[in-house]
């Protein structure tokens, strides 16, 4: 089964088992003492996940809450999460605990969308910009505390043609760049960062820009350009707080565009970026709550939250305002 048809059956099973389990999962807030933690096999440092599970164990029992981690690999996720939805709902489990980075965020996410069961989350990938923009403190025990307390917020996700994001999704040099930096990790076990920074001096010679047509409900605007960027609401592009979210339930995508097509230009333009020395029009930007993106491609590589997928135009994204549930900090 290949990968898009699996995930097509998943998610259509998301859709019964969530009819099924949502009233039961609303009913009320609920203690918390047992929970599930899934981590990523990936997160943390190579040999290092008998103390993760030993640390994440220990700090539940802190505050009294049984704790199963299970380490799956990363395709493994989405299917686990599926079979814990039903303990939820029969009360053998109070919670479902994610812990990696942004792609672990976002593959529990996809199921949990929708259906009421707060998401705890717990740091341990590289960036981990979902927990920065919610407030979850990075150390594991802070972290920890957090999904102790049992307070919970709903917040907004995106979405393009039935996968979902928490942060953002991309066309155009970004994918390109995550495809060659993993595979660059697989052959010399570079750091991701290291990898990161070969593969864009790679991805930069190279260097492909799309003809994209934006359709919006009132008008197409056509666009040539290496880059479109749609986040999971508005992106700050002020030096102090470049790249961070001030709000995660506004309920709109914030489109965003490169203008500039050259790859000095870009390169330029990624520098007054992070001195926060852009301009206006530097940038093509929307506050959107839907959007397709069309080309002559018959097929497109996207990113979404730093993972890639090969998708057939039009691409379609929405906003899915307050669909999930996370264990946040009160304010």
């Amino acid at each position: 089964m290949s990968a898009a048809s699996e995930f097509v059956g998943l998610l259509a099973g998301q859709c019964v088992v969530s009819a099924v389990t949502c009233q039961n999962i609303r009913m009320r807030p609920r203690e918390l003492t047992k929970v599930v933690a899934l981590v990523n096999a990936q997160a943390g440092a190579p040999g290092a996940q008998a103390q993760i599970e030993a640390r994440i164990t220990a700090a539940f029992a802190q505050h009294g809450i049984s704790t199963r981690v299970e380490v799956h690999p990363a395709d493994c996720l989405t299917r686990r999460v599926h079979e814990l939805l039903d303990d939820i709902r029969c009360r053998r489990v109070d919670a479902i605990v994610a812990g990696g980075g942004d792609g672990t965020i976002r593959s529990i996410a996809a199921v949990l969308a929708e259906t009421g069961a707060p998401l705890g989350i717990l740091p341990l990938g590289t960036l981990n910009h979902l927990a920065k923009d919610i407030g979850i403190p990075l150390e594991l025990d802070a972290a920890v505390a957090v999904i102790a307390a049992t307070h919970s917020r709903a917040i907004d996700v995106g979405e393009v043609n039935g996968s979902i994001f928490v942060n953002n999704s991309s066309i155009g040099i970004y994918p390109y760049m995550v495809l060659d930096r993993e595979r660059r990790r697989r052959k010399s076990g570079l750091k991701k960062w290291m990898a990161m920074l070969v593969a864009a001096v790679r991805t930069l010679h190279h260097f492909p820009i799309r003809r994209l047509r934006v359709c919006l409900k009132d008008r197409v605007e056509p666009y040539r350009t290496p880059c479109l960027f749609i986040g999971n609401n508005e992106y700050r592009l002020d030096a102090a707080s470049f790249g961070d979210r001030i709000k995660l339930d506004e309920g709109v995508l914030w489109l965003c565009l490169a203008k500039s097509v050259g790859r000095l230009s870009l390169i330029w333009l990624a520098i007054r970026s992070m001195l926060g020395f852009l301009k206006p029009q530097d940038l093509r930007t929307l506050r959107i709550d839907e959007v397709a993106i069309t080309t002559r491609t018959s097929r497109l590589m996207v990113a979404l939250d730093g993972e890639v997928q090969i998708m057939r135009p039009p691409l379609h994204y929405r906003i899915r305002p307050g669909a999930l549930m996370v264990y946040a900090p009160p304010g």
